[in-house]
């Protein structure tokens, strides 16, 4: 067994930005096994004095967002003390920002979760989305800023929720081998369709995969080889017929098809704006 490496994440906040920052940090490296501590909503002295003591218990590397400059200074000077290694998220961009800005600084905890016009905005994207999920309400897509396309297991929902959590009003219609997808599709102009697609082998595994989750048997044209390479192509022959931009989703995760799609819809926009 190798080391075991402690990483505390300390925020006087929910903690998401930090989490973020270490799920993505960590995915850089293969084969560490590392248990992550989590200490949210630490505002009070009290707060740091038990977090300080738990660190202490299990040492290792600490992250953190504190915006208020006192607790930030008792946890810099207590980590300084125990020899103990920290990095201050928030520090980099907070201090480019008040050099840019020419600006100081609020220090307002959790300021990033507060109700406000963006917030509201998710919301309403995300209740539009599921309402608009795997074909529903399929007539009635106008209000839609992107329509994501493709075949069966070609991740439209997960990526539609992702954009909905951004702001984007996302809805997705499946291709069904043997039936035409809605007349609809064909007048829209402002929202964007887009086209998923992924290669046949790796599709016919996905498939499989998830017949054997639900105890059904996997003989049929759903995870046929050649059926499923037929089905691919037909929906990028459709793609291509309608100038529709399509994205191969075989090797990109969830986050990468998402910032493809928002680079689209950028270019996209220009044309009505």
């Amino acid at each position: 067994m190798g080391e075991k490496y402690h990483l505390h994440l300390v925020s006087d906040a929910t903690g998401e930005t930090l989490h973020a920052v270490a799920r993505a940090s960590l995915a850089q490296f293969d084969n560490v096994d590392v248990n992550e501590h989590a200490h949210t909503l630490v505002r009070s002295e009290r707060q740091l004095k038990r977090v300080i003591e738990s660190i202490g218990e299990d040492r290792g590397l600490v992250f953190f967002t504190m915006v208020r400059k006192d607790l930030r200074k008792e946890l810099i000077s207590q980590l300084a003390l125990m020899g103990i290694p920290y990095y201050d998220v928030m520090e980099g961009p907070v201090g480019v920002m008040e050099r840019a800005f020419g600006v100081a600084e609020t220090s307002k905890p959790g300021g990033q979760h507060e109700v406000d016009q963006d917030y509201l905005q998710r919301i309403d994207a995300l209740s539009y989305t599921i309402e608009h999920d795997d074909g529903q309400l399929v007539n009635d897509l106008s209000e839609a800023e992107v329509i994501l396309l493709g075949a069966s297991r070609t991740c439209k929902t997960p990526t539609c929720v992702y954009l909905a959590i951004r702001g984007i009003r996302a809805a997705n219609v499946p291709l069904v081998p043997g039936m035409p997808p809605p007349d609809n599709l064909f007048k829209y102009e402002e929202p964007l369709i887009i086209g998923l697609w992924v290669s046949p082998d790796r599709l016919v595994q996905v498939r499989i995969n998830r017949l054997a989750t639900m105890g059904e048997k996997n003989k049929t044209d759903y995870v046929d080889p050649q059926c499923v390479r037929e089905e691919i192509m037909e929906t990028r022959r459709l793609y291509d017929r309608h100038g529709w931009p399509s994205i191969d989703v075989t090797r990109r995760s969830v986050e990468e098809t998402a910032a493809n799609i928002l680079n689209l819809l950028d270019e996209h926009r220009k044309k009505f704006a």
